[in-house]
């Protein structure tokens, strides 16, 4: 019998052991934290229950994929319930647009303050379904690992149709011209941890995956999903070992035979790394085995955005919430400006709110509100400390929320603070970056670090720091190609 080990029970690497297990593989996950999930975490406090973490959930397919590949159906192991009206947008000019796969009802908003916005939202549309279909087509369903597939013809020719060298903004700018549609779809480019200023195009498709295909809620919260992938493999006898971590890797020529971790040494056929690529590379793996990618590379990288996250369980209900609210600064593009050039919180962030006890109320208890509470934050260095700045910040957020009329925040029963510091001691995040690179250019999107480093023959990188890139979705799937790609090599 073949064996893996899998390091990392983050979404992508519980994918990878699902489909390895189910192929006969001898399947052991290592994970350094005490639950699986990676990135996203269950929080429980005082009756009030939080997913900290990714909490829009598009592309049921890709989660379903993975029960299918182990003989199983979705709905025995989960229960998704589809959002509609799916973000509500405040903006600084008091306007409210509900995001909506009602085309029609969604233009009836826009028009109230820009009609010439509203008149172009289809053609918007279309081409944002058109990218769509590049993408999925040519780029989230395949790995690209070696030059020949990276060069051939179908390809190129996709990657003209999306405007590479078009940013975002310069995207959404043919069609739209009011501050509040360029922000509300410009956002899109933070789910990649980007600025809409820099990233490319392509990230117009959001648009048609929310509008179109739709968000979703998972009842019982959004960690219900890898709860559910950890029942999967454990069916399948994978041994999955929480609170253990690894500390390098073991080699013999151009093979890796093991790890070193907690445990001792455990040797296996294949490894699988589901964690930040630049930190793996950096920690497990002599420079001397890495030539493609030396510290001096993983150094140039420009990190994507993080998170500065707010847990808040509050006695009191707000009925301008629905599940998934966005809160737009006057100035928008300042955000990214503190973000990325100063490398600071930005001092007039865009607040996110989910509050999942909108859709089940049972996630707080009665007359009570579970808000996670997002900010926009940069990568850590040098140019900000959060041991320093933290409380100064969160009294900066609480001000904020009340204004927003937030009502209540700062006297909180639950009130929990998560910095970029604390996630990169967690999970390994390079430099506490949620996405990995950026994806600020062209290259940075679609030249990511490959799923394989050159001359390492049986070692696999999966999850959001690689291809085909980030996304609750994605990183799923990313386990998957792999596995599926590990198998057809046997």
């Amino acid at each position: 019998m073949k064996t893996a080990i899998v390091i990392g029970a983050g979404l992508g690497g519980l994918s990878s052991a699902i489909r390895l297990a189910s192929s006969g593989y001898k399947v052991t996950v290592l994970e350094q934290q005490h639950k699986v999930g990676g990135k996203l975490q269950r929080i429980e406090s005082q009756g009030y229950h939080f997913d900290r973490g990714p909490s829009t959930i598009t592309m049921p397919q890709a989660f379903a994929r993975v029960f299918a590949s182990s003989g199983r159906r979705m709905e025995d192991y989960l229960d998704l319930y589809r959002l509609d009206p799916y973000t509500r947008n405040f903006f600084a000019d008091g306007s409210v647009v509900d995001m909506t796969s009602n085309m029609g009802l969604l233009k009836d908003q826009i028009a109230l303050y820009s009609p010439d916005d509203a008149a172009n939202l289809d053609a918007f549309m279309k081409d944002s379904k058109a990218m769509f279909q590049q993408a999925d087509t040519h780029f989230l369903n395949k790995l690209m690992l070696d030059t020949k597939s990276k060069l051939s013809p179908a390809l190129i020719s996709a990657f003209l149709k999306i405007r590479p060298l078009t940013t975002l903004q310069q995207q959404l700018h043919r069609y739209f011209s009011h501050a509040n549609t360029l922000a509300m779809f410009g956002r899109y480019a933070t789910y990649v941890g980007a600025s809409p200023y820099k990233a490319p195009a392509i990230f117009a498709m959001m648009a048609h995956l929310e509008g179109y295909a739709g968000v979703y809620g998972v009842k019982g919260g959004t960690y219900a999903i890898p709860a559910a992938f950890e029942k999967v493999a454990q069916e399948l006898g994978v041994d999955i070992r929480t609170g253990v971590a690894v500390h390098t890797l073991l080699f013999s020529g151009d093979r890796v035979t093991g790890v070193e971790c907690d445990d001792g040494s455990i040797y296996a056929d294949v490894i699988v790394v589901n964690g930040d690529v630049l930190t793996a590379c950096k920690n497990l793996i002599p420079e001397s085995k890495r030539p493609g990618m030396r510290d001096s590379r993983i150094q140039a990288y420009e990190p994507s955005l993080s998170g500065f996250v707010a847990l808040i369980g509050v006695r009191q209900k707000y009925r301008k919430l629905l599940h998934h609210n966005v809160f737009f600064p006057e100035q928008y593009a300042a955000e990214f400006h503190d973000i990325f050039v100063k490398r600071r919180p930005p001092s007039d962030p865009t607040v996110y709110i989910c509050h999942s006890g909108y859709s089940e109320p049972s996630m707080a208890p009665e007359g009570g509100s579970n808000l996670f509470v997002l900010i926009n934050a940069p990568y850590t260095s040098s140019a900000w400390s959060w041991d320093q700045g933290r409380d100064a910040y969160k009294a900066q957020l609480m001000s904020r929320l009340h204004t927003l009329g937030i009502y209540g925040a700062e006297e909180a029963e639950v009130q929990q603070i998560y910095t970029p510091e604390d996630l990169q001691k967690d999970t390994g995040a390079y430099r506490g970056a949620i996405y990995g690179i950026s994806s600020n250019s062209a290259r940075q999107t679609f030249a990511r670090p490959s799923n394989r480093l050159k001359g390492l023959n049986n070692l696999w990188f999966v999850g959001g720091t690689t291809n085909p890139g980030g996304g609750t979705p994605i990183v799923t799937l990313s386990g998957q190609l792999v596995a599926d790609e590990i198998i057809r090599r046997g």
